[in-house]
């Protein structure tokens, strides 16, 4: 697919957890646009290649750069390997997460740490930074999800805490930057048909069909569905929208 007309054109952009899934989706949409995307990857150099080259292929302008979030010093380590590549920033996606499949009664103490500082302590810092770099009417798009705003998945509440974390963080921030001109907003996606869900959401016909009917819609949410929402709100199309939470689980909720 070709570079569209380019509503981001002459933008820069950095999304976190950049290479596969949500993420994937969202950089090449935003290479469609027209901007310049920094593909973040935590470990997986290979598939931050290809989604670079992906980008590339149908015209777009981007590069990779790696930095495990989620551990000590984090989020200086993510921004010095993008200043070595761009000078300024308009978009910041933070993409990047994990999640922790136990019941609150079984939960380990260092799993809790670890979605915690992957999901909510590495997007405050990356963008604690980051806004230092970016250019006034620049937009901070965070991953946010369903499950912060329905319980209907508890083995996941540490996640979903998490998720929770990242809305407050979100509202407030939008005040914080809105007198620069730049808005803040979280999208919430459902259940999406990536990697990281096939082992459970491809397991049978079964699964996929009841997760289809979660959907007002019918059908499971693919990474363009999130993409599609994420480039409105990073274009002058979303200017007039921030601090809002965007229920993108296709109806899930309703």
């Amino acid at each position: 697919m070709s570079v569209l007309a380019g509503r981001l054109t002459g933008k820069t952009a950095l999304v976190t957890g950049g290479s596969r899934g949500i993420g994937r989706g969202i950089t090449e949409r935003l290479g469609r646009e027209g901007a310049r995307v920094a593909v973040h990857y935590g470990s997986n150099e290979t598939a931050a290649k290809e989604t670079v080259g992906a980008i590339e292929e149908a015209g777009g302008s981007a590069f990779a750069i790696g930095a495990e979030l989620g551990v000590p010093g984090d989020a200086a380590a993510l921004w010095a390997e993008f200043d070595k590549r761009a000078q300024g920033l308009d978009i910041l996606v933070n993409n990047a997460g994990t999640a922790v499949s136990d019941p609150f009664e079984k939960l380990r103490e260092d799993e809790y740490e670890r979605v915690f500082a992957l999901n909510a302590k590495a997007p405050f810092f990356v963008t604690q930074l980051g806004a230092q770099r970016l250019r006034d009417g620049g937009r901070i798009i965070n991953i946010s999800s369903g499950l912060s705003h329905a319980s209907v998945m508890p083995h996941l509440v540490a996640y979903s805490m998490t998720k929770g974390a990242l809305d407050v963080f979100t509202r407030d921030l939008s005040k914080v930057l809105g007198p620069r001109g730049i808005t803040v907003n979280a999208v919430a996606p459902g259940i999406v048909d990536t990697d990281i869900n096939a082992d459970w959401l491809r397991a049978s016909d079964e699964a996929w069909a009841g997760a289809a009917a979660m959907s007002a819609l019918g059908r499971v949410g693919t990474p363009a569905d999130i993409a599609d929402v994420v480039a409105f709100l990073a274009s002058d199309d979303g200017r007039w929208v921030t601090g809002q939470w965007i229920d993108a689980t296709g109806g899930s909720l309703a």
